[in-house]
């Protein structure tokens, strides 16, 4: 397949170009939204208030952004006009309820925001004038995980044990069934869209304060001199820097845009088969590295499931797009925690000091 655009050549492309985010005020989108800044991009955010708290969207105020919208992706109406407004060259969907422990407690409404926000967005980008890409991202944990040593594929079978995990493989069926009833490869001369959907490991980086998420609880612990307390010691997870996968979107982003019937389909992002940690690796990498620090195994029979086991094979992605992991699960370790280490006055210029670092690997 012809390389359309490369790990450098991301400024030169997205410069200039309009951007449409949903999910800008979370951990991701606002990596995303510094990176697209970065790349000289017109960005317009579409989300709910960041969470309460600290947090990477606030501490990168003001970052100019053509607009803020401050709305539900649930609200079909809005998100339409928005959307129609701005008339896009490229769609980002992060906006979602992405926190697997918390879909235990709010079921119906993981499904609601994940499933029915998608479909409400794809459903805007039907009536889109005009030529626009779109990359719908979901997770590595859409698969019906056997928790055997399998590096998950892109044809393997969907699933999800979880409502989290479930109403992201639900995502997957309705980006799909929009990709053929809507934005078809083979029609893309009168239509002019192409989605494709993306599908991360468990990503880390500097600015995630989210709750029963493993790196935020390890920083604030460390920071506090307490015991960190782990859960699911033995669970393997294919950990990866944000910025792995965020330039993977884009660079999917850049060939759907430039050749339409290339790879308008499914990805994984994320470490090579060698480099998948267990938590407790991970733990004690994180322990050696800030110099100190203990941990304890806090699982409880009655917790709610996680998987113990999930790795991805991301061969697609080598081999479609000019994308492959450049950090090491290691130094994705090291750089997260060199960002929290960085005084709260410091961290928005060392986030922006860190994307140029990465984009000159």
């Amino acid at each position: 397949m012809e390389i359309v655009v490369n790990l450098q050549q991301l400024q030169n492309f997205y410069s200039g170009k309009k951007v449409f985010l949903t999910g800008h005020t979370g951990f991701k989108g606002a990596w995303l939204t510094a990176l697209l800044h970065s790349l000289g991009a017109t960005v317009k955010g579409y989300a709910l208030d960041p969470e309460p708290g600290p947090g990477l969207y606030k501490l990168l105020q003001p970052l100019q952004l053509e607009e803020s919208i401050i709305a539900d992706i649930r609200d079909k109406e809005r998100l339409s006009r928005e959307l129609l407004a701005f008339q896009p060259d490229f769609i980002f969907h992060l906006a979602a309820q992405s926190l697997v422990r918390r879909s235990y407690s709010i079921p119906a409404e993981t499904f609601d925001v994940n499933v029915t926000g998608t479909a409400n967005l794809l459903e805007a980008l039907t009536r889109l004038k005009g030529k626009c890409s779109a990359v719908i991202v979901t997770t590595d944990k859409v698969y019906e995980n056997k928790e055997q040593n399998i590096l998950y594929r892109e044809e393997d079978r969907l699933g999800g044990y979880d409502p989290y995990s479930a109403s992201k493989a639900c995502t997957e069926l309705v980006v799909n069934a929009f990709r053929n009833s809507f934005f078809n490869p083979s029609g893309h001369t009168q239509h002019q869209k192409t989605i494709a959907s993306a599908r991360a490991g468990n990503v880390i980086g500097g600015g995630d304060w989210s709750a029963d998420r493993l790196v935020p609880d390890i920083i604030r612990a460390l920071q506090k001199e307490q015991t960190i307390a782990v859960r699911n010691p033995g669970a393997i997870r294919p950990w990866q820097h944000v910025l792995e996968p965020l330039t993977g979107y884009l660079l999917l982003a850049a060939q759907l845009h430039e050749a339409p019937a290339s790879c308008a389909t499914a990805y994984n992002f994320g470490p090579y088969p060698d480099d998948h940690l267990t938590v407790k690796e991970l733990v004690s990498i994180a322990v050696t590295q800030w110099g100190g620090g203990n941990w304890q195994d806090v699982s409880d029979a009655h917790q709610p499931h996680e998987a113990g086991l999930l790795q991805l094979n991301i061969g697609r992605a080598t081999k479609d797009l000019p994308w492959k992991p450049v950090l090491r699960a290691a130094d994705a370790i090291t750089w997260t925690l060199d960002w929290y280490r960085q005084p709260p006055e410091k961290q928005a210029e060392f986030t922006f000091q860190q994307i140029k670092n990465y984009l000159a690997l």
